[in-house]
């Protein structure tokens, strides 16, 4: 198994898209076809900037390309196992400030364009929270296709796991919605470039609570902000999730005294929340247009579009949920609407900076020390938004892009005994 911890990264970053499919465990480059819908011909030999030399006849393939050039994906990997059914794509984003980090979703996606444009988009989140956060690490992602529940095998994850391997420490992976610990145990049989395992293997077990723990710190930077107070005491919060990050997130509510509502899509989640705090539920389909202090999505992404924003009846949103704005548009009506954001990459980074505590040995008080900066990256977002007249979320954007430029401009100066 490859990727010791600590892998020497050149400062040049590398620009490809590496395409594996139907092929043996840990071979990437492709054969006469590929599994995704996109490519219907040979992709040839790769030019600059990640562009294919020869670009195929189909306009598909180079719109495809012209996405991945225009944030500047590094790299994208499909891989395909038809022994264990595995049907995955890897997404490193950036690997500026180190190895790229990330989780890995399993998820049934109506398409493979879909399950694409989900994996880019989170890969792109972690090169962000990962640099607002103050970590040295790169941002990337992986989804797999498929339930869970009717696919998901020990053979299935393990082969998984060897694609990863295979990828040299670039790419480290996690936990993530519609995977567990056991699944990163398994995972680690085949390499070491995974995160999020037991403690029994020297890994800080489920990043949920410290995810939770960082989203309720950037709750209090809100309330600061908007009330001169950190205390949650009374402040009426609506949980839109109640799964593994959501129920702990409504657990810190509840010893913070907030009045706490929750939703889900899964009545037994409502349950078993309701029943264990003795809180209030509220229809999945409306719990955005309740009136309270804070609106907290805590599920799948996307939960603020053009068509919520104008129905929120909250002051805030900060919430764990990853991607929560539909569109470019979203930002600019939350501000009209004078809806306080607290980006989701910026409040939801505790699960990140827990697991990164494993690169170096986890220590729990450190890592939740580190955890509680959240408050004060928060604070310094909402304060360049306000000084620069920006949205929250560009403001979020900019503290992220200012550090990478920052380091990847220090990473000229060569050390050469690294040599």
């Amino acid at each position: 198994m490859g990727c010791p911890f600590g892998v020497s990264l050149s400062s040049v970053k590398v620009s490809q898209t590496l395409i594996a499919v139907d092929s043996p465990l840990g071979s990437f480059l492709p054969p006469d076809r590929t599994s995704h819908a996109l490519f219907r011909h040979r992709c040839g030999q790769r030019g600059g900037r990640g562009r294919p030399a020869n670009p195929p006849g189909n306009l598909e393939n180079v719109q495809l390309f012209d996405r991945l050039a225009a944030d500047d994906y590094e790299q994208v990997v499909f891989c395909q196992d038809n022994g264990t059914g595995l049907r995955a794509i890897i997404a490193i984003h950036d690997t500026t400030l180190g190895p790229a980090l990330g989780g890995t979703r399993f998820f049934p996606y109506g398409s493979d364009d879909e399950a694409l444009d989900d994996v880019l988009r989170l890969a792109k989140g972690m090169s962000y929270k990962s640099a607002a956060a103050g970590l040295d690490l790169g941002g990337g992602k992986a989804v797999i296709v498929g339930d869970p529940a009717k696919v998901k095998t020990e053979s299935l994850l393990r082969a998984y796991g060897r694609f990863v391997d295979a990828l040299g420490g670039r790419y480290i992976t996690a936990e993530d919605v519609g995977t567990t610990q056991a699944d990163m145990d398994l995972i680690r049989r085949e390499t070491r470039c995974v995160t999020g395992v037991s403690r029994s293997l020297g890994g800080s077990g489920d990043p949920s609570a410290a995810t939770a723990y960082g989203v309720m710190h950037g709750m209090k930077a809100v309330a600061s902000k908007l009330w001169g107070d950190t205390s949650l005491a009374g402040r009426h919060v609506v949980v839109s999730g109640v799964g593994k990050v959501g129920y702990s997130l409504v657990r810190h509510l509840v010893e913070e005294r907030a009045r706490v509502t929750v939703t889900d899509v899964v009545p037994a989640a409502v349950e078993r929340a309701v029943k264990d705090f003795g809180i209030e539920a509220t229809p999945v389909d409306s719990a955005h247009q309740v009136a309270c202090d804070i609106y907290s999505p805590c599920a799948m992404g996307k939960a603020l579009s053009p068509v919520t924003i104008p129905e929120l009846a909250c002051t805030a949103v900060v919430g764990s949920a990853n991607n929560q704005l539909a569109d470019e548009t979203c930002a600019p009506l939350l501000e009209d609407k004078v809806v306080v954001y607290a980006p989701d990459y910026i409040v939801n980074a505790g699960g990140v900076i827990n697991i990164a505590e494993e690169l170096v040995g986890y220590h729990r008080e450190r890592a939740y020390s580190n955890v509680r900066r959240i408050f004060d990256t928060t604070l310094a977002v909402l304060d360049t938004a306000e000084n620069e007249g920006i949205t929250t979320a560009l403001a979020a954007d900019r503290v992220a892009e200012r550090r990478m430029v920052e380091l990847a401009r220090i990473h000229q100066i060569r050390t050469f005994h690294e040599r």
